[in-house]
């Protein structure tokens, strides 16, 4: 099934990029760069602009269906705080939903459609709400709050669960987040933050071949 097979491909991709613009050109000029720096999950968030214009364009640009093309990625959205605006991003054509919080409308709505969705969750009891209303993968949100032995320490009484740290997760700790268990991280200001001081996009593909350098090495190691 399609949602399955999204999930799958956001693993095996294991970096995702959490791309905030200060308008829609922007945001879609960050998340091609990304992407040819190896990054293959795009998360552009509500708090762009026109973000669904964002959205709308890099779904026709990266519409492949072969995960191997190089015209190929996962585009999503992020900061969306109520089921509304998830409508409008499915609608849009993002692939994936992403919460900074557990909203139970947002998430029954991305259920009813069959899209990913990944509510931030910061507590056992957000988690375990979480998990009832059928969501695949929580966002552990801020992540610059733990290190990555908070994953062994949740999954201690809830096994079952998938987390996806963001905020806080750089080249150095990269390998320590996979290590400890992290389905996938999300990768924001660190990725974009000096292209867009310097209006220089060339240092997000150089940012983004890191990240995906650093992905692809920690993997054959922990394998």
């Amino acid at each position: 099934m399609r949602k399955y097979d999204l999930l799958e491909q956001i693993k095996a991709a294991g970096v995702v990029a959490v791309i905030r613009g200060n308008s829609a050109e922007e945001a879609v000029q960050l998340s091609r760069h990304a992407v040819l720096g190896g990054i293959r999950v795009i998360e552009v968030t509500m708090t762009t602009p026109r973000a669904l214009q964002a959205i709308e364009t890099l779904v026709k640009e990266y519409q492949s269906s072969d995960p191997k093309a190089a015209n190929y990625a996962v585009i999503g959205a992020g900061t969306v705080l109520d089921s509304e605006t998830a409508r409008a991003c499915i609608l849009a054509g993002a692939e994936f939903i992403v919460s900074p919080a557990l909203h139970k409308e947002t998430v029954l709505l991305c259920n009813r459609y069959r899209v990913p969705v990944m509510p931030g969750a910061m507590t056992i009891k957000e988690m375990t709400e979480a998990l009832e209303l059928g969501v695949d993968v929580v966002k552990l949100f801020p992540g610059n709050l733990y290190n990555p032995s908070i994953i062994a320490a949740i999954q201690g009484p809830l096994p079952q669960v998938s987390l996806m740290p963001t905020g806080g997760v750089n080249l150095s700790n990269l390998k320590d987040w996979l290590a400890a268990g992290a389905f996938a991280v999300g990768i924001g200001s660190d990725l974009t933050k000096e292209a867009v001081q310097h209006s220089n996009y060339e240092l997000v593909i150089e940012k983004a071949r890191a990240y995906t350098e650093a992905y692809q090495e920690a993997k054959r190691e922990l394998s």
